[in-house]
């Protein structure tokens, strides 16, 4: 009996741990895998923006976040970040479904229920360390181990139990502010209809049965039927101009990610759609016929020759299967069709600087990263300028934009030792100041750790 109180202690206490990491960090690395794709990003980033303007809410694209996850998810943190599964992309059916689930999460932003879950979260910490004082105490006053437990089972249930039903309140809420984000932006609540549907039938098939105990949703039935209501109201199409997109992106993230025979049936050679062939293309190229890869990328770009995300799409398969030469010509292709894209500046420096660059390419490499760092800091741009910059015989710069990939990578200890070189390199004034601030970063990640 003991063993089982115990067991059931550490279950409430790994629950209170898991609420709170969910609402106080923006991105865990170490459970979390994220996926860069310009298409992707760039087609979340025109469903968000409108929901965000209608909400009241600053909108930033760099804010949004593709995880690579096979479960019904989306959700926002911290600093109005946006992460959305790419289960949930693959599943919606339309773009009208994944906008609806979009505005639920843009009306947790609207109606500030981080940071008050931040709050809450503070306050349960409390309770929770004065129920292990109650413990104590009553464990001295009688003797007895097993009403210490008593206490500290009642006084964490009920704690859990309160923000568990705060949380619930929040997501009806939540579901009330898409209802309306949905209506000031011309949008059907249907799609919050249909996918509540898919996540009652995939919950089904999985075996979870729902309970109003321990939850932080409303019951799925119980949102389904408050959204059908809602329907009654809002008379808009659930039809979108993006739909077209949403087609190609679903395709394309399928035949990246879902096993092979389940792409094949997807996406069947018998159908001659655009998203098919995409699918198809990609689907060619896991398995190694490049040969028939390149044809129905070339198809694709016969069909829409500006489309830059086909041009992108037959860069990366001539770059990974080793035809370096021939991508370069792709990517600045892509790169001038959707200019200013960090991602394609990356994989243009990264293409010309694995091809024998000249002096002049070399610094063409140079600019490229600088222009991709300052959209995005990714670690990758780092290390390809710190080649890049070797290349040009910039020590000391090389040794820096090293150490920026080491502190992007989390080794710390390695980036502070780099800082040192890139110092003795030779480094001027501007550079020096960029040194410095680095190292004021590293500092201050080694405090917070508790070094």
């Amino acid at each position: 009996m003991v063993a089982k109180v115990a067991r059931l202690i550490s279950c409430i206490i790994l629950c209170f741990t898991v609420l709170t990491g969910l609402f106080c960090k923006p991105v865990n690395a170490e459970s979390m895998t994220l996926i860069s794709d310009a298409e992707t990003q760039n087609f979340l980033a025109e469903i968000i923006r409108p929901l965000y303007r209608a909400a009241g809410v600053n909108f930033d694209a760099r804010k949004i976040f593709i995880v690579n996850d096979n479960s019904l998810n989306a959700f926002v943190s911290d600093g109005n970040y946006m992460f959305v599964h790419t289960g949930t992309l693959i599943e919606a059916q339309n773009t009208n479904e994944l906008s609806g689930i979009l505005a639920h999460e843009t009306g947790h932003i609207m109606g500030g229920h981080i940071v008050r879950q931040k709050l809450k979260l503070q306050k349960m910490q409390y309770v929770m360390l004065g129920s292990m004082i109650a413990a104590g105490a009553a464990a001295i006053s009688t003797g007895r181990g097993d009403a210490a437990m008593a206490v500290m089972l009642g006084s964490q249930s009920s704690a859990i139990n309160s923000i568990l039903h705060y949380q619930t309140q929040e997501e009806r809420s939540a579901d009330e502010s898409a209802i309306k984000l949905l209506s000031q932006t011309k949008q059907s609540t249907q799609g919050l209809q249909n996918f509540m549907n898919k996540i009652r039938k995939r919950n089904a098939l999985s075996g979870i049965a729902e309970s109003p105990y321990f939850r932080t949703h409303p019951m799925t039935s119980e949102r389904i039927s408050h959204f059908a209501e809602a329907s009654k109201n809002n008379h808009f199409s659930t039809q979108h101009p993006l739909d077209e997109k949403f087609a190609l992106i679903k395709a394309k993230l399928s035949a990246f990610l879902l096993d092979r025979q389940k792409v094949a049936r997807m996406y069947p050679d018998s159908n001659d759609s655009l998203a098919s062939r995409y699918a198809q293309s990609i689907l060619a190229f896991r398995q190694n016929d490049i040969t028939t890869a390149l044809r129905l990328a070339d198809g694709l770009i016969a069909k829409q020759p500006n489309n830059p995300y086909f041009h992108e799409l037959k860069g990366q398969f001539l770059f990974e299967s080793g035809r370096v030469k021939e991508s370069v010509a792709e990517y600045e292709t892509a790169l001038k069709l959707l200019p200013n894209n960090y991602l394609l500046q990356l994989s243009l420096a990264q293409s010309l600087l694995e091809n024998n660059p000249s002096s002049a390419e070399v610094k063409r490499i140079i600019n490229l990263l600088q222009k991709s760092l300052i959209t995005e800091q990714t670690p990758i741009a780092w290390q390809l300028l710190s080649r890049a910059y070797d290349m040009n015989n910039q020590r000391a710069a090389s040794l820096y934009a090293a150490a920026e990939f080491s502190y992007g990578m989390d080794n710390l200890e390695i980036a502070q030792k780099q800082l040192e070189n890139a110092r003795k390199a030779g480094a001027d004034k501007s550079l020096s100041l960029k040194i410095s601030d680095l190292e004021q970063r590293i500092k201050e990640d080694l405090k917070e750790r508790g070094f």
